[in-house]
């Protein structure tokens, strides 16, 4: 089938009224245009650009993404349109139909005929990662990650203050924590030479607090690391890169090899075949975990540019509130930290007001569950936060201290040892208060 190209529509720039054409994507079929994935989940599709004032703006429009090898086919609409139902399933029915005629006869078809929707682009961006083999949890990680960057970049200025914090946050400051950082090094483009220089800064800051820490992993970690990947199981691989992945290197792959070079000395077939399908797999983990990182930051980078091309950047944050997420305001952060570093007042003022606009957007998003646990968890000390439980009895519910210890499960897995002491301590203290 041959490639789809965006649909040619006429627009008026919000920011200058001038009337141009532009493409707009329906329709993305990574099967016959594979170059569209990344794209897609760097937020470079349907954005357009005025040719004459170079503001950029997200275009809604609804979207089929289908990926045959996957055997993927998303629906999205987005909030803002007011399509009839009607109308979103003939759009549908149309779309399914005309993949269906450009697949093989011997080709899988059943993900055509149960397309699964989405209401937001994250949550569609997230199904796509995890069918690339990122789970849910490797995402929480990552995420996790990114607000670390972003909470470190804004104090990097501030020696004293930054030192205290990173000392208390030791346990989070991991060597998958260093590489998810330098994804975000190499994924910064030369125009944004601040924010690079700032994520520089944190990297050297860092390394200079705990340089030997930090630095290269030694033998025995290598080795640890990869006896633990060799005897694991197949569905425990991925999330077992992500957490070593810091120490997966060149000479992590050089020990790796050593191991095959042994089997086949030993006329050990079935072993060298299985070293080597499984090294495969762990270099493609471990590709799609640094590309999901760049992804993240660049839809981020992508996004500041298009709200501070706008003649209202708070408007025009709320017209875009799905796509606000960790990695805007990381990025947004590094923004803010290089015009303090500039002493530019009026943009640390806009950034300030960007900064709380972001995070009341976030907050909105949450359940009222998830918004109560955020109190409890910023809660000035312990005894604060049990006298919110005390005087919110009608919130307390199994599911919500259930929800508090699975919280307290994934900051464990993310080395967050102190929030997850906080998270269960909350959890048995709901639970008596229950009970």
């Amino acid at each position: 089938m041959p490639p789809v190209a965006p649909q040619p529509v006429q627009i008026t720039c919000p920011a200058c009224n001038t009337q141009f054409r532009t493409g707009i994507y329906t329709l993305l079929d990574v099967t016959v245009q594979p170059e569209l994935k990344q794209a897609f989940l760097s937020g470079q599709i349907n954005v357009a650009v005025c040719p004459n004032c170079q503001s950029a703006s997200m275009l809604a429009a609804p979207m089929v993404y289908h990926d045959a090898a996957k055997q993927l086919c998303l629906i999205y609409f987005p909030q803002e349109l007011t399509n009839q139902p009607e109308e979103q399933e003939r759009f549908v029915g149309e779309a399914t139909a005309f993949l269906m005629r450009g697949l093989p006869n011997d080709a899988p078809r059943g993900h055509l005929l149960a397309p699964r929707r989405f209401l937001t682009l994250p949550s569609l961006m997230d199904a796509i990662l995890e069918a690339d083999g990122i789970s849910r949890e490797m995402l929480e990680r990552q995420r996790a990650h990114i607000d670390l960057i972003s909470e470190l970049a804004g104090m990097v200025s501030e020696p004293s203050h930054f030192t205290k914090v990173v000392q208390e946050r030791r346990a989070e400051i991991t060597p998958e924590f260093m590489a998810t950082l330098n994804a975000f090094i190499e994924a910064t483009p030369a125009e944004q030479g601040d924010t690079r220089s700032l994520l520089l800064q944190l990297s050297q800051r860092l390394m200079e607090l705990f340089g030997a820490e930090m630095g290269a992993a030694d033998e025995q970690e290598v080795a640890e690391a990869l006896e633990r990947l060799i005897d694991l199981a197949d569905d425990e691989l991925e999330l077992a890169v992500a957490e070593v992945r810091g120490v997966i290197d060149y000479g992590f792959f050089q020990q790796w090899a050593a191991k095959i070079e042994e089997a086949e000395a030993a006329g050990d077939s079935d072993r060298v075949a299985m070293l080597t399908a499984r090294r495969t797999r762990i270099v493609e983990i471990v590709e799609e975990l640094d590309r999901e990182a760049q992804a993240m930051f660049e839809a981020g980078s992508q996004l500041l540019e298009e709200i501070l091309g706008t003649p209202d950047p708070l408007a025009a944050m709320h017209e875009r509130a799905e796509r606000i997420d960790e990695a805007f305001v990381m990025v947004l952060s590094a923004n803010a930290a290089a015009a303090q570093r500039a002493e530019n007042q009026e943009m640390m003022a806009l950034f300030d007001q960007l900064g709380e606009t972001a995070m009341n957007i976030i907050h909105e998003r949450m359940t009222p569950e998830e918004r109560f646990i955020n109190e409890l968890l910023l809660a000035d000390t312990p005894q604060d936060a049990t006298r919110m439980l005390r005087t919110n009895v009608a919130k307390l519910t199994p599911e919500l201290v259930k929800r508090l210890n699975e919280l307290a499960d994934q900051e464990q897995q993310r080395a967050n040892k102190p929030t997850a002491e906080r998270l269960r301590q909350l959890a048995r203290e709901c639970g008596a208060m229950l009970f």
